[in-house]
């Protein structure tokens, strides 16, 4: 089946409950055309403001999980080319909070939407490095949805 765009909704987990948003792909002649529309991040503090956070496709098919880890079916970073991060095709660039809220859009060609459909997407608490190989503690420790 052939999709032109694709939209996934963001919720909070335990510990970011009031986190929700939208996330739109759609496919233009020259790549996808990916908008995150979200609200209720935690706000940074004093003069430097602004918090960015790590935002992922992974490969799982279910935000779900077990005891331990609350996203454990989210699973690793969507990476069906092998490629080192950051160019796992589903490494995304970092949102940047205002007040709580992300808005961001941004055209990229590094995947088909029939790619992602029924992947999830993953905000995480702590920024991307674009260096570090993502390991499974860390990225638990920190996921927001």
């Amino acid at each position: 089946m052939f999709f032109n765009h694709a939209k996934a909704h963001i919720k909070g987990g335990k510990k970011y409950p009031s986190i929700n948003g939208v996330v739109t792909f759609k496919e233009t002649k020259t790549g996808i055309m990916i908008t995150a529309k979200i609200n209720g991040l935690p706000q940074s503090e004093g003069q430097c403001t602004g918090r960015f956070f790590g935002f992922h496709i992974h490969e799982g098919t279910s935000c779900t999980g077990n005891v331990n880890d609350e996203f454990a079916n989210a699973k690793s970073h969507l990476n069906t080319t092998n490629c080192p991060h950051p160019f796992h095709i589903g490494d995304l660039p970092p949102l940047i909070e205002n007040n709580g809220y992300s808005y961001m859009t941004v055209l990229i060609n590094k995947f088909k939407l029939n790619d992602i459909i029924g992947k999830v997407a993953i905000i995480h608490d702590m920024p991307d490095d674009f260096t570090s190989q993502p390991s499974r503690k860390f990225r638990n420790q920190n996921c927001l949805w």
